[in-house]
C-alpha cells in the first residue's frame, strides 16, 4: 500500500470517501469473480475488462501490488487474445488475486476506520517527556 497515494484520495473525496471505498469494494469482488470465471472458462477476451477496471481502481486507492497482478492478468490477456493463446499461464496470478484483495481491503478498512489509531506521520514521533508549559524541565 502506498499511504501517500491512499491519503490523497482520502483528502480529495473527503465525506464521500467511505462510499466511494464500499464501491471499490463491490467493484473489486465483482472483478474478480468474472476474472476466476473468465479463467475456469480459459476465457482470454472475456479476462481483460474486469482486470482493466480493477487495476484501474485499485492504483486509485493506493493499492499498487494489486493493481500490478490486475495489469499482468489483462496485459497476459490482451496477448493471448492476440495470438489466440489459451490464458493458463495465469494460473498463479490469478488464483493470488482474491487472497491479495481481500489483504487490501482489510488494510484499507483498518486505515479508514476512525475508531483506529492513526499512523504518525513519517518523521514526527511523540514526545515521552510531559509538557511543560514553556518551564526549564
Amino acid at each position: 500500500m502506498d499511504w501517500a497515494d491512499f491519503g490523497r484520495v482520502r483528502a480529495e473525496l473527503g465525506a464521500g470517501f467511505l462510499r466511494i471505498l464500499g464501491y471499490f469494494r463491490e467493484d473489486g469482488d465483482k472483478a474478480i469473480t468474472a476474472v476466476e470465471q473468465a479463467f475456469r472458462d480459459r476465457n482470454a477476451a472475456a479476462l481483460v475488462i474486469p482486470a482493466h477496471t480493477l487495476k484501474g481502481e485499485s492504483a486509485q486507492f493506493g493499492a499498487w501490488r494489486l493493481s500490478a497482478m490486475a495489469e499482468q492478468i489483462e496485459m497476459t490477456a490482451r496477448r493471448c487474445v492476440e495470438f489466440r493463446e489459451s490464458p493458463e499461464e495465469l494460473i498463479e496470478i490469478v488464483v493470488a488475486l482474491r487472497p491479495c484483495f481481500t489483504e487490501t481491503m482489510a488494510e484499507l478498512d483498518r486505515e479508514a476506520n476512525p475508531l483506529v489509531p492513526r499512523r504518525p506521520v513519517f518523521g514526527r514521533r511523540a514526545d515521552p517527556r510531559p509538557a511543560t508549559f514553556g518551564r526549564a524541565g
